[in-house]
């Protein structure tokens, strides 16, 4: 994927390593005792917010993704953005390679949502994207690298330790800079469902329903945000080289609950399923990269 002309996005911050501690009480290490209890404290979230890759990266976490959650945590809308506990203090985006690459990434969703909202009347507020090393926080919780890549409504971030690329190369197979590239535009994606209000309709939803369709509105969630992802892919084909597109959908296969619950193994189990099967996660982003209309990513048709 041709990048290289772009200006990185000056909506990042690289907030270096801290002690993965948040400063929201309640949601702190020490609410359930140790780092096994901040996890399951801030989990529910977790599952509906990141790409949720790390099933795979990390056993004692993806028993508790494989297990589900209820609905998504409820968290304040006007957090403040800033909310770090970094012991080494703010270090400099966009520095290394990986960053630069990250950094330009969000410019191109920048552009290519300023251009959809813009056409609707509206006015695109951009994500921030939080770059961190080993663990830091958020104003969700802690972000630990385990976690993989993840958004907080709360402080409308993106947060990433990139290493989580190499991650993807060596334990999930999906390698390639367009793949790279759809873990940070399916964030924004989550960003687009929070900003136009979907998010919020899902969770009034989910607080109204059972385990198991919760976790089937949580899988529409995942599913709208792989679609977006392939609506900015598709706004930005002329920047796409020959195997992008073979790259995003290896990825894409990835990632699907079956796939992982078999990697793990596992029986894969439906009701537990929170983020769509292989063929879901591939439909949806081939969706998206067909149209380039993000009306075509209606997961939720009929429901909400």
């Amino acid at each position: 994927m041709r990048l290289d002309d772009l200006d990185p996005s000056n909506n990042v911050r690289d907030l270096g390593r801290g002690s993965g501690r948040s400063g929201f009480g309640g949601m702190g290490g020490g609410r359930m005792g140790g780092g096994m209890g901040l996890l399951m404290t801030i989990l529910p979230f977790l599952l509906r917010s990141k790409l949720g890759w790390a099933i795979l990266i990390i056993g004692g976490i993806g028993y508790f993704m494989f297990g589900g959650g209820g609905n998504i945590a409820s968290l304040s809308g006007d957090a403040p953005i800033g909310q770090q506990s970094s012991a080494t203090g703010s270090q400099t985006a966009c520095d290394t390679e990986e960053e630069l690459f990250a950094c330009r990434v969000l410019a191109s969703t920048e552009q290519s949502w300023s251009q959809l909202f813009s056409a609707g009347g509206q006015q695109y507020k951009a994500p921030t994207l939080n770059f961190y090393t080993d663990q830091n926080s958020s104003a969700c919780g802690a972000a630990q690298a385990a976690m993989g890549p993840f958004y907080c409504p709360a402080d409308q971030g993106i947060y990433l330790d990139t290493n989580f690329f190499d991650e993807m190369k060596n334990k999930l197979g999906a390698s390639g800079d367009f793949a790279y590239a759809y873990v940070i535009a399916h964030e924004v994606g989550h960003h687009i469902q929070t900003i136009t209000g979907i998010s919020n309709k899902v969770r009034q939803a989910q607080s109204r329903v059972s385990k198991a369709e919760g976790n089937a509105l949580q899988v529409r969630m995942e599913l709208q945000a792989d679609c977006y992802a392939g609506v900015w892919a598709n706004l930005n084909q002329d920047r796409l080289e020959a195997g992008d597109i073979e790259e995003g959908m290896t990825a894409a296969n990835a990632i699907g609950d079956d796939t992982l619950s078999r990697a793990a193994g596992r029986r894969p189990v439906p009701e537990s399923f929170t983020h769509g099967t292989s063929d879901q996660r591939k439909e949806w982003l081939r969706r998206g990269l067909q149209s380039g209309n993000p009306n075509s990513c209606d997961t939720f048709k009929g429901i909400l």
